[in-house]
């Protein structure tokens, strides 16, 4: 669990031991005693829960199957392009070309700006904005 040995967890508890002191420790000992229960009491009621809120089904899930870390991006994309005899599944290549709606709201304002300017109307001009 993430990484640490035995050597690893001995050479925190002697550091912790000089850091410390002998009178300090037994009172920091209890109080990560005490962290530790409530980590695994919050753990267990969550489970507990999450078993009285899904009912019996909760023992039938292969929670090992739900792992994220057993997908592999690329075994999934194979599996997806062979078909279960073996061959590579057809590709087609045709792309859809998004065609503009002649109705749409940006031609209707387009066309009415150039039959604006067509009518010779100046252009609208701030003189306070240079």
């Amino acid at each position: 669990m993430f990484g640490l040995t035995f050597e690893k967890i001995l050479l925190i508890g002697i550091v912790a031991v000089f850091l410390l002191g002998p009178e300090k420790l037994p009172h920091y000992a209890a109080q990560l005693a005490r962290l530790v229960k409530q980590l695994r009491d919050m753990a267990n009621g969550a489970k507990e829960r999450m078993r009285d809120e899904m009912g019996p089904e909760f023992d039938d899930v292969d929670w090992k199957k739900l792992d994220p870390r057993q997908y592999d991006p690329r075994r999934i994309i194979r599996e997806a392009l062979i078909d279960d005899d073996g061959a590579v599944k057809e590709q087609s290549a045709t792309v859809s070309r998004a065609v503009p709606n002649p109705d749409g709201a940006y031609l209707q304002r387009k066309r009415a700006r150039e039959a604006a300017l067509a009518a010779a109307e100046p252009p609208p001009f701030d003189s306070e904005a240079t």
